[in-house]
């Protein structure tokens, strides 16, 4: 069996050099990057499951090179390891497309969990992806990350992708706020709920040239999405 590639790119070497092995000896291939600008480079040339990210590295930061990954591989998941515990710099991690924030100093065997559970919903997520949806006036294409509508095409990224693949299953009833966070990113977080309004707002945007499509937020609650949709096995 293939061993789950990882990327870690983590600047304090010693802690660096730990953690591959740690991660090593719980079956995972783990490729060390030093700095930002050699984490881009190894995601150019190679093929992972998972990024584990440092946020302060020199040349290139680690939100940097988590935003280059949610717009190039976009289907690529990644995590953050940080010292920095400040609401602004969480919201900014979330919202540049994290999976998951994890405060240092943190325990490897839950970091190993964390991996595990994360590694578990992509595959999910690849086997839910088999089907298209017609939305109103859309068409959406989960494999393929995309929507059209009429000649107009829309590549969405991999968090909007499962965001609006969890509406569309869910479609005319009431979500749940603290269930969606938790299919999506497996915790229910104060920050991880701000970066879901963030995406929210975005997946109204792109589907404002259909009047009948609504995002309902119920006060409180979480949100209904108010949508015909249709299912297309491919």
């Amino acid at each position: 069996m293939n061993k789950p590639r990882i990327l870690l790119a983590e600047d304090d070497l010693n802690l660096g050099v730990l953690l591959v092995d740690y991660l090593e000896s719980n079956g995972f291939s783990v490729h060390l990057a030093k700095d930002g600008q050699q984490a881009i480079e190894a995601i150019q040339q190679n093929t992972f499951q998972l990024c584990i990210l440092d946020v302060m590295m020199p040349y290139v930061d680690g939100i940097t090179v988590g935003s280059y990954i949610s717009k190039h591989v976009s289907k690529l998941p990644f995590l953050y390891l940080t010292s920095k515990s400040m609401k602004e710099d969480k919201q900014a991690g979330y919202t540049s497309g994290a999976v998951d924030y994890i405060l240092k100093p943190f325990d490897e065997e839950e970091l190993v969990w964390k991996i595990n559970a994360i590694l578990k919903r992509s595959t999910i997520k690849e086997s839910e992806n088999l089907k298209n949806y017609i939305i109103g006036e859309y068409v959406f294409e989960p494999a393929n990350l995309l929507l059209r509508n009429g000649s107009n095409t829309k590549r969405i990224t991999d968090k909007e992708n499962v965001i609006l693949l969890y509406l569309c299953q869910n479609a005319n009833k009431v979500i749940r706020r603290e269930e969606m966070l938790m299919a999506i990113w497996g915790t229910n977080d104060y920050f991880i709920g701000r970066s879901l309004d963030v995406f929210i707002t975005k997946i109204r945007k792109y589907l404002s040239k259909d009047s009948s499509l609504q995002i309902e937020n119920v006060f409180g609650v979480g949100f209904v999405f108010h949508a015909k949709i249709k299912e297309v096995v491919r």
